[in-house]
């Protein structure tokens, strides 16, 4: 069984993340903690002012993927 959607999610398997994998990433650039952004699936790093976003529950954290926050 696999699943042929590629819309974003919103149920609770892909717009969650494991909480024990919430515990151990950290910014790339900063070496910071990372709050979770449920609404947005993202991981936010507030010092380096970044969005990392987080696809099909897997968090994507490359600098080149991620979203400056003070970006509209």
């Amino acid at each position: 069984m696999t699943e042929t959607s590629q819309e974003q999610p919103s149920g609770s398997d892909k717009s969650s993340i494991d909480p024990k994998l919430l515990e151990i990433l950290v910014c790339p650039l900063t070496k910071e903690a990372l709050m979770y952004d449920r609404e947005n699936f993202e991981l936010i790093s507030k010092k380096a002012n970044l969005a990392f976003p987080i696809r099909n529950g897997i968090p994507i954290m490359l600098i080149d993927e991620a979203r400056r926050l003070d970006d509209v």
